[in-house]
């Protein structure tokens, strides 16, 4: 069947089989790469992508349920060659080693910070809890996303 929805701001359409899921879509079709499948059951946030502002695990969503809808990955985030906050941030604060779960982490505090401009540590932690990563321990990770939302401040978030 054939399916449209809005990717990082573009329209896009593909044909789908009813079994296809979103991060196949997203990967084998569109080539967005950084969303990545590392559990494939939901479990560890690496194909976390936001559907319609809210972080979705991609390994678990058909396709076809994102008919109608918008997708944003970590490519969509940067303007005009320019890193947005978050990415800027996860670099600053080395919250980036292997960087698998990184695209994960990113999308999910930034529908964090959209939803709460100024969360505590303890909420960062929370928000980013669906999303594993095995080698930086966490702590430059909340660092990121606490300097991110700082940095931000009074800009307008997109």
């Amino acid at each position: 069947m054939n399916i449209e929805l809005t990717v990082n701001g573009e329209a896009r359409s593909a044909q789908v089989d009813a079994g296809t899921r979103l991060i196949d879509l997203l990967r084998d079709e569109f080539r967005l790469t950084s969303v990545k499948e590392g559990c494939g059951a939901g479990e560890c946030g690496a194909c976390t992508v936001l559907l319609d502002g809210e972080p979705v695990c991609s390994c678990l969503v058909p396709a076809v349920q994102a008919r109608g809808h918008e997708v944003l990955t970590v490519e969509g985030l940067a303007r005009n060659g320019e890193l947005d906050a978050l990415q800027r941030a996860f670099l600053d604060c080395d919250a980036v080693q292997c960087g698998f779960c990184t695209p994960g982490m990113i999308l999910t505090a930034r529908a964090l910070l959209r939803r709460n401009p100024d969360p505590s540590d303890r909420e960062i932690r929370s928000a980013l809890a669906g999303n594993i990563c095995r080698c930086t321990g966490y702590a430059p990770i909340v660092r990121a996303v606490r300097t991110a939302a700082q940095r931000m401040g009074t800009e307008v978030r997109r």
